[in-house]
């Protein structure tokens, strides 16, 4: 039973849209349950005026199915919501178009992350494999597209999804890797300053390897020749230029890929798209494109385990703008904020419904604009904003403006808002908190899984650990020496540059220094890191990644944070460098085998006994001091009345 007659693996929300836009033809398709793509249709792009016009006119010879989701693939950079196409006249507004089309999301992207975000879900009878190699589990995915251009991406795994890497690679200076590939190299040179790869491994690329290869063999005027034209002489093997022409243009794209797959470290596999390779049919098996692939001196060995696959799935955009497309709403029948709101409107408030309108009429407007601005446009207060985000279950508008981007582009959006002379209390506070957010996102996003393994394990086993720091970083020191007290580890945190030096003098082999800085440069800590190296202790730097701390020391955990030349007070560096301090505390915590809980009722028993033994030694001395019997001051009163709190603070 097909998707469409199957109510359960429906879409709850209808069927969404999908589509494939070139220069020359725009492909169109519904998508009724997860997979199930079907109602496919190409229309040309140059019998309509907009791309608009072309969608209507595919809905309506589908029977105006009720769409409310679209992802759109499209050959074109996609920066920002107006789309102008290069290879054709089409040009528009992704929100005009949504709203005028009457969708809740339109999603548009680049139609080669949309091809990379289509491996994964391929089904092996839509790839051919070309040579030996297999692929890695969980590892990283290369692609490679020789069409009208050459495109160039790949894929990360990381927390069970996949990340398409964006790319422009195809503009890497071509590298030449004979003497015949030089010569036409050579050739280029004649009019292009700069020969890029996709100028010879594309499409028209192949008609300028004709060109150069003539010229090198003294054909003075070789018979013009389109690129289908060449191919099909030299897929038929009677006529000695065009063969060399594909030989040679194979060659080339084993050494591209080669590159990509050892810059990338492609485990997972290298794939190969567009649309010239798949012409080429078993031909390309027996051409140079592995032997050359493999070809990479000491790296050899390497590249020969990793696969070569060739794409031969008909419409791969359309998996792979599905997949986007699912992901940005969340998975499976999700409903996204915006449809949140569209249903909750009737039962809002009238200010907050004003509010509604807005964020529906302009979501994209709304995530970049500042309370104040919000308030203004929708003609309600800043209170009633905030009160509106609360309805629909944030915490605030920071909190709201994360769920909203996530719903209509499928990012969070990570930027800093610059605080300016004459912006209200509530939107300084919001720019604060929202800086904040993105700066530890950036912290999270770039975390090196090794390294704070490693650097976790390196604590966990140190005999004692010394913080430095200075200014407000010495706060972070003195805060991170608290928490691995309390962990049963020795601890020291030393704000002063000579108290330093003396104490790491004295550091042994199995000793840890951890030093904190939210500009990694030595200045005064240089003789404290230098004595401790020399003392034989591990220095773990928490500070830039390329910073002269993080080249001195062993393991670095990188905040890259750079606090505003006028500002004088390091803020949203300081939070960072907590929050790391905060993740090795609970790492080594769980890392140890003595458990922090037992470590905790140790201290509370500790204290609990020092107290009772002080109450006891005042009730002595005011029994000797008096006629023999207790008396109780008010100070002792006081201090009886402190304890619970004193107790209650290390519960």
């Amino acid at each position: 039973m097909s998707a469409s007659e199957n109510p359960a693996t429906s879409y709850l929300d209808g069927p969404r849209l999908l589509a494939d836009v070139g220069g020359t033809n725009a492909r169109f398709a519904l998508e009724r349950a997860p997979g199930q793509i079907d109602t496919i249709q190409t229309l040309r792009c140059a019998d309509y005026a907009e791309f608009a016009l072309a969608v209507e006119a595919y809905l309506a010879a589908s029977a105006h199915p009720q769409v409310r989701h679209a992802a759109i693939a499209i050959a074109n950079p996609v920066q920002g919501d107006d789309i102008k196409m290069t290879n054709h006249h089409w040009e528009f507004s992704i929100e005009n178009t949504r709203r005028r089309l009457n969708l809740d999301t339109l999603l548009v992207v680049n139609d080669f992350t949309a091809l990379s975000m289509s491996l994964p879900h391929l089904e092996h009878a839509h790839c051919i494999q070309v040579g030996g190699g297999r692929a890695q589990s969980g590892g990283v995915i290369g692609l490679v597209g020789a069409g009208t251009g050459l495109g160039v991406g790949g894929l990360i795994p990381t927390e069970g999804r996949w990340i398409a890497l964006g790319s422009e690679g195809g503009h890497v200076t071509f590298a030449p890797g004979d003497a015949r590939e030089a010569a036409v190299l050579a050739y280029c040179w004649r009019t292009y300053s700069h020969v890029s790869a996709e100028r010879l491994v594309s499409g028209p690329g192949i008609e300028m390897i004709y060109q150069a290869l003539a010229d090198l063999q003294g054909i003075a005027k070789p018979e013009p020749l389109h690129t289908a034209q060449i191919v099909e002489r030299a897929l038929q093997g009677q006529d000695a230029l065009c063969m060399d022409v594909v030989e040679c243009f194979c060659a080339m794209l084993g050494t591209v890929a080669a590159d990509v797959a050892v810059t990338l470290g492609t485990l997972g596999g290298l794939y190969i798209g567009g649309g010239v390779v798949p012409r080429l049919g078993e031909y390309f098996a027996r051409s140079p494109f592995r032997a050359r692939f493999e070809s990479k001196g000491r790296f050899g060995s390497y590249l020969a385990k990793i696969p070569t696959f060739v794409i031969t799935a008909p419409y791969p955009a359309f998996v792979g703008v599905a997949a986007i497309l699912s992901e940005h709403l969340g998975g499976g029948n999700a409903v996204p904020i915006l449809e949140k709101i569209r249903k909750a409107r009737d039962q809002f408030s009238p200010a907050e419904q004003k509010v509604a309108s807005l964020i529906l009429a302009h979501p994209r407007a709304v995530m970049s604009e500042p309370i104040s601005e919000i308030a203004r446009r929708a003609d309600v207060s800043q209170p009633t904003v905030i009160r509106f985000c609360r309805t629909m279950g944030c915490q605030g508008l920071a909190d709201f403006k994360l769920k909203l981007a996530s719903g209509v582009t499928g990012t969070v959006p990570v930027a800093h808002s610059q605080v300016h002379v004459g912006d209200s209390s509530l939107d300084v506070g919001v720019k604060v908190v929202d800086n904040t957010i993105s700066a530890m996102m950036e912290v999270r996003d770039n975390l090196n899984a090794d390294t704070l393994s490693r650097v976790i394990e390196v604590l966990s086993q140190a005999s004692r650990i010394e913080f430095y720091g200075f200014g407000s970083c010495g706060l972070v020191a003195e805060d991170a020496q608290q928490k691995f007290f309390r962990l049963g580890i020795p601890s020291s945190a030393y704000t002063d540059p000579q108290l330093q030096e003396v104490s790491a003098a004295m550091l042994k082999s199995s000793d840890v220094v951890v030093v904190i800085s939210n500009s990694g440069r030595l200045r005064h800590l240089a003789p404290a890191v230098e004595v401790a190296v020399h003392s034989g202790a591990t220095i773990i730097a928490l500070a830039p990644s390329n910073s002269q701390l993080a080249k001195r020391a062993h393991y670095t955990l990188a905040v890259e944070h750079d606090e505003s030349s006028m500002m004088h007070i390091p803020m949203v560096s300081r939070i960072l460098l907590l929050l790391l301090v905060d993740v090795l505390a609970v790492g080594v915590s769980l890392n140890r085998s003595s458990p922090f809980a037992e470590l905790q009722r140790q201290a509370k028993r500790g204290i609990l006994t020092h107290i009772a033994s002080l109450g006891e030694s005042a009730s002595d001395k005011m029994t000797a001091e008096g006629d023999g019997k207790p008396v109780q001051s008010a100070r002792s009163e006081q201090e009886v009345t402190l304890s619970p709190n004193v107790i209650s603070h290390i519960k």
